[in-house]
């Protein structure tokens, strides 16, 4: 799996011959820290909580136009996004790639590892804030289409030719807590009735180097675990959008041709006491109760 990501080698190759802008998507006191050199950060990317209404979509496209513009994207340059390794910082570069993918920017890359693979490997780090020069981001509205709202999720339940994926952890799953900022974060508890799971861990391995994603034969394994094929059109969800962006990332590289995210995932949909929900522990799957019988 290579196209949305790149290696740290590869990466300080390309700074030195051709256009990029690097983003570092981490707090801005890791920022300060030390960071690969010439970095922007934007944290944004990881913190901001978006709604689906149509003045949520709209004020989302506008802020990361803004923001994507601000750290000198301009549609020339590869943005490559990174945070510190790819499973500490709940798939935040991720989001930047889809939240980039949304707006329709044309070349787009992770940094595989984050950081952490970019020290691993003795590669320079900075604590020099660069200046870039503001661009105009190009948006491209037809590439919104890969993130859906609270209604286009409400109209898909029971249909079993949709697969809506629930990526969060377990605890989340089973309705123990609401989200990872504290158990009671939302005001309900649960998951989109009909939804399967499929934690968004079990996209990465461990490896010497650090968590990396696995092969695209081994992420279609998972897949297949709840009935999900290349084929199979996937609606995402977690608890705002970032965990499911890691998911994102990792099932379109493996060759899942129809993948949308519902953005405003679990923050939005509990919070919306008109929005169904199942609580507690799911029930066994169909095929699994009748083995037991």
């Amino acid at each position: 799996m290579t196209a949305a990501l790149i290696t740290a080698e590869d990466l300080k190759t390309m700074m030195g011959s051709e256009p990029v802008v690097v983003i570092d998507t981490r707090s801005p006191d890791a920022y300060a820290a030390g960071h690969i050199p010439g970095a922007v950060n934007v944290h944004d990317i990881f913190t901001y909580l978006a709604t689906s209404t149509p003045e949520g979509m709209a004020e989302l496209k506008s802020k990361f136009a803004d923001a994507f513009g601000a750290a000198g994207l301009s549609g020339k340059e590869t943005a490559v996004i990174y945070e510190q390794s790819m499973n500490s910082g709940f798939g935040q570069s991720c989001r930047g790639y889809f939240l980039l993918s949304m707006l329709g920017y044309p070349k787009i890359k992770v940094l595989h590892g984050g950081f952490d693979a970019w020290t691993a490997k003795g590669l320079p780090v900075t604590t020099e804030v660069p200046s870039p020069a503001a661009a105009t981001f190009p948006v491209v509205p037809e590439a919104a289409d890969i993130i859906i709202d609270a209604k286009t999720m409400l109209a898909a339940l029971g249909k079993s030719d949709i697969a809506l994926l629930d990526v969060r952890d377990v605890d989340e799953w089973i309705g123990e807590s609401s989200s990872p900022y504290g158990k009671d974060f939302c005001p309900r508890k649960g998951r989109i009735p009909g939804a399967v799971w499929l934690e968004w861990y079990r996209m990465m391995k461990p490896t010497a180097e650090g968590p990396r994603f696995k092969s695209s034969e081994e992420i279609l394994a998972e897949c297949a675990t709840v009935g999900i094929t290349p084929d199979t059109p996937v609606y995402l969800y977690c608890f705002k959008g970032a965990r499911a962006s890691n998911t994102f990332v990792a099932l379109k590289n493996a060759g899942v041709k129809d993948v949308r995210m519902y953005f405003g995932s679990w923050n939005e949909w509990s919070r919306d006491p008109s929005l169904p929900i199942e609580e507690g522990h799911p029930a066994a799957p169909k095929a699994m109760q009748g083995k037991a019988a």
